[in-house]
This record gives C-alpha cells, sequence and structure tokens, in this order.
C-alpha cells in the first residue's frame, strides 16, 4: 500500500485463504451446542464458469475426484458444484469444498470463485447458510425466509455465536442474499 492509498482510506484486500473453511466444522459445533440449527449434510461452491478446454478438463477432473457431486446452474447464470454427505460428516462436506476450491484456484480459475457455503436447518425446518465470500475470505451467515426475504435478527444472532470460530465479513453490506442456493431449498 502506498501513501495515496492511506490517505484516500483506501484498504489492502484481503487474500482468498481456503483454510478458513475448515473453521466450519467448529462453527457447526457450535451452532448445534448454541442453537437449534443442525447441519443439513449440504454444501455448495459458487463460481462464473467460462469457456475452453481448459476449464471443461478441470470439471472433468472434479467429477473424477467427487463423484458425487451435482452441478446446477441458477437464474443468473452462475454455476453451483453441490455436496451432500449425513449431516454428522460436516468435517467430510468441508474437505469436498475445500478440494473444489482448491482445484479450480489451482488451474487458474480463482477469480472465477464466489462464494461456498454450508447449509443448517431448525426443528421448525427454517434454513441457514454459512456463506465464505472467496474475494473476501470472510463468513457471513445467510437465513432466506418464504418470499425472498430474510430473518435479519437470527444472521446477527448467529453472527454473534460463530465469531470466535470463523472469520466474519464485518460489512454487512456485503452479505449478499444467494436466493434458490443447491442446499437452501425446502
Amino acid at each position: 500500500m502506498g501513501l495515496l492509498d492511506v490517505l484516500l482510506g483506501r484498504s489492502k484486500p484481503v487474500r482468498p485463504d481456503l483454510d478458513q473453511l475448515f473453521g466450519l466444522t467448529s462453527a457447526a459445533i457450535t451452532l448445534q451446542a448454541a442453537s437449534d440449527l443442525r447441519p443439513t449434510g449440504m454444501g455448495a461452491v459458487c463460481f462464473a464458469a467460462v469457456e475452453g478446454g481448459a476449464f471443461a478438463e478441470t470439471q472433468q477432473d472434479l467429477r473424477a475426484l467427487l463423484p458425487s457431486v451435482e452441478t446446477s446452474q441458477d437464474s443468473y447464470g452462475y454455476t453451483w458444484l453441490l455436496s451432500r454427505h449425513r449431516p454428522e460428516e460436516t468435517t467430510d462436506l468441508v474437505t469436498d469444498l475445500h478440494a473444489i476450491n482448491s482445484a479450480l484456484e489451482q488451474q487458474g480459475f480463482g477469480p472465477q470463485l464466489l462464494c461456498s457455503l454450508v447449509s443448517f436447518k431448525d426443528a421448525a425446518g427454517h434454513l441457514l447458510a454459512l456463506v465464505y465470500l472467496y474475494k473476501r475470505g470472510s463468513f457471513y451467515p445467510f437465513c432466506p425466509l418464504p418470499g425472498e426475504k430474510r430473518d435479519n435478527a437470527l444472521e446477527l444472532q448467529v453472527k454473534a455465536l460463530v465469531a470466535n470460530d470463523l472469520r466474519l465479513e464485518e460489512d454487512l453490506s456485503r452479505w449478499f442474499p444467494v436466493w434458490g442456493a443447491p442446499g437452501l431449498t425446502g
């Protein structure tokens, strides 16, 4: 950072740290102990797909490495890779998400990575995701409600609960909704 950056209030962007994903395992334990939220066993990685042989080859390698991963596209044209495990296998789920992110990053597709998430559900069926923003290197909770609304109170409660487990995104304007994300529907 230069003097001009300091004078203009610019800060150096945080570099992605995929090892931060492993904090989701302890966050899941914290949520189970302190609330009614339990892992669903589903997690997903979102990225902007690109055309070309190298990207297609990377996707084939991922399918060979993780054959149970499901691919889908959302209404915005982003690609999601969904991994499913038994709810008590959060560590295995996070390992899958880390492997997907790492494979894309190592092949030079890091700029296409948007976010990763692990979903949770309470006894009443309310869904919540802990979302990792790749480009910010931070997490935030997202709790969708019917009609594309959010449960902001629960999001802030979860933020307080997992503050010791995850590097949280402090800028609430960056807590983007991920409507219809795999693992967060019904």
